[in-house]
């Protein structure tokens, strides 16, 4: 029989831990955040802090990006994955947005911009401390949350979905606080005995706490 599990309750103590944390991009404000966020999907953080600068020091705001062909941001950003998809992203973005004051801070009017889905749109609002309007659900959540039993399936919008039924809107952060585990812990292959999630975890009770019990009767 399957184990009823107080979600709200027992989520409590992963958001205690990453309480606060920062996205891991070396931003310094909403332009290069959004930029960033764009240029990082399906791209490791670390390979975009690394070319932030370069690219920053070329278009330093939204009004000299909004100048730019996409052709103009390859020497910059060539290395990132679909970059040529990303950099036709930007430069359509600028021309919609023109200045850094203009950047919207909803999430339909951050989804209505070119190349930001609801993840992309909901760590934006995150890190400029909005209120949440969805739950940030990357590949990280997406291995993380059917591991834990909080959600099902592999598809983003309705792992969201079901995460922001079972949650309050108070505990909306959860979905950040998953991806961090998600780096830090629960990889592929998960580390299961540092991760403090273990006695609610459906993953953990399935596949590896009967083996445990097996080698302690030995």
């Amino acid at each position: 029989m399957p184990v009823k599990t107080d979600w709200p309750a027992a989520i409590k103590p992963l958001m205690r831990k990453y309480k606060g944390r920062r996205l891991p991009l070396n931003y310094h404000n909403t332009y290069e955040l959004l930029v960033m966020v764009v240029l990082a999907a399906q791209s490791a953080d670390e390979h975009i802090n690394a070319l932030a600068p370069t690219l920053f020091k070329a278009f330093p705001d939204m009004h000299s990006l909004s100048t730019a062909t996409p052709q103009s941001l390859f020497p910059y950003i060539s290395k990132v994955r679909n970059f040529g998809h990303k950099a036709d992203w930007l430069t359509e973005i600028a021309k919609k947005v023109r200045t850094d004051n203009n950047i919207p801070l909803t999430l339909d009017a951050l989804t209505a911009l070119p190349g930001i889905g609801r993840k992309s749109a909901n760590v934006i609002l995150r890190e400029e401390g909005r209120p949440p309007e969805g739950i940030i659900v990357d590949l990280h959540v997406v291995r993380v949350a059917p591991r834990l039993g909080i959600a099902t399936g592999e598809d983003p919008k309705k792992i969201e979905k079901q995460l922001m039924d079972i949650l309050p809107r108070q505990q909306w952060d959860a979905g950040m606080a998953m991806s961090f585990l998600g780096r830090e812990i629960c990889h592929p292959k998960p580390d299961c005995q540092k991760c403090l999630m273990r006695p609610v975890c459906a993953w953990y009770r399935k596949n590896v706490a009967p083996k445990e019990k097996k080698e302690k009767k030995r």
